[in-house]
């Protein structure tokens, strides 16, 4: 990425890795200049929370714009129907949580979610148990449960309200947002704002606004991936299982009945959410019978778990692909507006890197926020450290979901590309007894290191030659 030393004007070009690095760090931000007086969140997810969140110190007032009432209760809204589904908060994430969000964690472990270690922890890939490394925490609960807690915390701000309304459209004043439109009780109205941040989901209406206002709109990417989701629900305290989280993966060739990953997480309320996904013309289980039929094939837990009394019976979700979109080098933008969350990128919810990368956002916006930006071009440093950690998600979850598709569809790759899964490949086969190459993966996979990281070649000669070692017997 390009960046500017803040006061000085000169660009230097920055790795990846060393910009990603600083943006998952832990500590609170040296610098937050109140910036504007009024500034406006367009949507209540996780994302407009997190973003709510960081410029709440930039802003005298902060107003979030969400057509579903943001009631402090713990309940699913209609304009988040995935929230049904297994939800997971990478430690990556979590950790970011707890930046900007201190004692978060503990607010949520009083609501009933779940703390575990990485050796509480169990992973299958293709059947085999993973080694189990590291020293970290993960928060398990539903989705509405960690959004809830956040909500209460974030509205709880004394600069911060929301309004129930529907946005409808921008209104632009010298090349820069200047309002927000919205409908609210049958009435058209217009809120003058000195910042944006749109925080619609997937579905956003930004890009066409753009284009209704003359600007450039950003240019979608999508990658197919035809994935099915399937969640269940059931009371933990009548089986005969620890406390703990299993996942069981299928990363390239499909497991019983199309499986590409299963999934049993404790939650609030003493249960089980158990959730399973599959992929392309497999279509997911729509019956309690079909369900535990699946879950019987996979390792014991899952049979186990699901052998308990339903609390929730199974509910599905489909998404067609995933999606990104892209807000650098464009030709007219305007200033004072960003996009966060699945408004910029909506990820394959197999990988579980949604929330934590909607937290990665927030701290790309503060770091803006602190560095003396020009308020009055468009934010292309913050579009340039969101681009840093929407590359890293997506060379994750969308390059995973290609070499799925092409292997599937018999596709042929170029060589470079083939060189680069079979060192992928080394490294996970290496994982599975290594330590160290086990706690480099899981870096990358957790959010708290850049996927080139996995590039050193130290890093593939070690798993090169710890998989002879096993291959030989040794």
């Amino acid at each position: 990425m390009i960046r500017s030393t803040p006061g000085i004007g000169v660009f230097v070009t920055e790795a990846p890795t060393a910009a990603f690095a600083r943006l998952v760090r832990r500590d609170p931000p040296r610098r937050t200049p109140v910036l504007f007086d009024t500034v406006c969140v367009l949507g209540g997810s996780i994302a407009g929370l997190l973003a709510a969140r960081v410029l709440a110190d930039h802003s005298r007032e902060l107003v979030i714009v969400e057509r579903d009432h943001l009631e402090p209760a713990v309940s699913p809204r209609p304009g988040t129907p995935q929230d049904r589904q297994v939800h997971g908060l990478l430690p990556g994430g979590l950790a970011q949580l707890e930046r900007w969000i201190p004692g978060i964690t503990q607010d949520i472990r009083s609501l009933g979610g779940v703390v575990l270690t990485s050796q509480e922890v169990d992973m299958y890939v293709d059947g085999v148990e993973q080694l189990q490394s590291g020293d970290t925490s993960l928060l398990q609960c539903s989705r509405p449960l960690l959004e809830s807690a956040l909500r209460r915390r974030v509205l709880a701000l004394p600069n911060v309200s929301a309004l129930s309304a529907q946005a409808t459209g921008l209104t632009y004043r010298d090349d820069a947002v200047s309002a927000v439109r919205y409908v609210t009780e049958g009435a058209e109205r217009e809120m003058a704002v000195d910042f944006v941040v749109d925080a619609m989901g997937r579905a956003s209406k930004l890009s066409d606004w753009l284009e209704q206002g003359g600007y450039t709109r950003p240019t979608l990417h999508r990658m197919q991936t035809g994935v099915h989701y399937a969640t269940a629900m059931f009371d933990r305290s009548g089986t005969d299982l620890d406390l703990r989280f299993t996942g069981a993966r299928f990363p390239m060739l499909p497991g019983p009945g199309g499986l590409s990953v299963g999934l049993i997480t404790p939650i609030e309320d003493d249960q089980w959410m158990i959730g399973l996904t599959v992929y392309g013309d497999s279509q997911p289980p729509r019956t309690l019978e079909e369900f535990r039929s699946l879950c019987d094939k996979l390792p014991e837990p899952f049979g186990k778990a699901a052998s308990g009394t339903v609390t929730r019976e199974v509910l599905t979700f489909r998404q067609a692909d995933s999606r990104r979109r892209d807000f650098t080098g464009l030709t007219r933008f305007p200033a004072r507006v960003v996009s966060v969350g699945d408004a910029a990128i909506s990820l394959n919810a197999t990988y579980a890197q949604g929330m934590s990368s909607a937290a990665l956002h927030a701290s790309c916006l503060s770091e803006y926020l602190g560095g003396e930006p020009d308020l009055a071009a468009p934010a292309e440093t913050y579009f340039s450290l969101q681009k840093t950690a929407m590359d890293a998600v997506w060379a994750v979850s969308a390059g995973a979901d290609a070499a799925r598709t092409e292997i599937l569809q018999g596709i042929e790759v170029p060589d470079e590309v083939q060189r680069q899964r079979w060192k992928m490949g080394q490294l996970a086969l290496a994982s599975a007894t290594d330590e160290t190459v086990a706690e480099a993966l899981k870096a990358v996979g957790y959010m708290f290191a850049h996927p080139d990281t996995l590039t050193d070649p130290a890093l593939i000669e070690r798993a090169v030659a710890v998989n002879r070692r096993v291959t030989a017997g040794g």
